[in-house]
């Protein structure tokens, strides 16, 4: 399937790194990313959906209750985009905030950093 970056970058916020199932993080990640996938933080640089799935896990499990919320729409440029946010518990103010840019290749994630 084919997905607009908006919806890449929405979708990971949501679907990926937001997500507290195990199954169904898993389900998205196989769907919005390309198999040869990489991911770059600070701490890392981790490579295919295995390493994306078991570092989204350990990030949601420091706060399973925190939600991903985007404060501006995503922007498009190319085949890439960026979506900036914040995250903390429902009815708090944000604990913390970010900006994701994807690299997308067939309408899937190559690239997140």
């Amino acid at each position: 399937m084919f997905y607009s970056i908006s919806t890449l970058l929405t979708r990971n916020l949501s679907d990926v790194f937001g997500e507290n199932d195990p199954a169904r993080r898993r389900a998205a990640i196989e769907e919005i990313f390309t198999e040869d996938c990489v991911f770059y933080e600070p701490r890392g640089v981790y490579y295919g959906c295995d390493e994306i799935d078991r570092v989204a896990g350990a990030i949601k499990a420091t706060h399973p209750d925190f939600r991903y919320q985007p404060i501006a729409e995503p922007e498009e440029i190319g085949n890439g985009g960026r979506v900036q946010w914040v995250s903390g518990r429902p009815g708090e103010p944000p604990a913390y905030a970010g900006t994701d840019f994807i690299i997308a290749r067939d309408g899937r994630i190559a690239a997140i950093f």
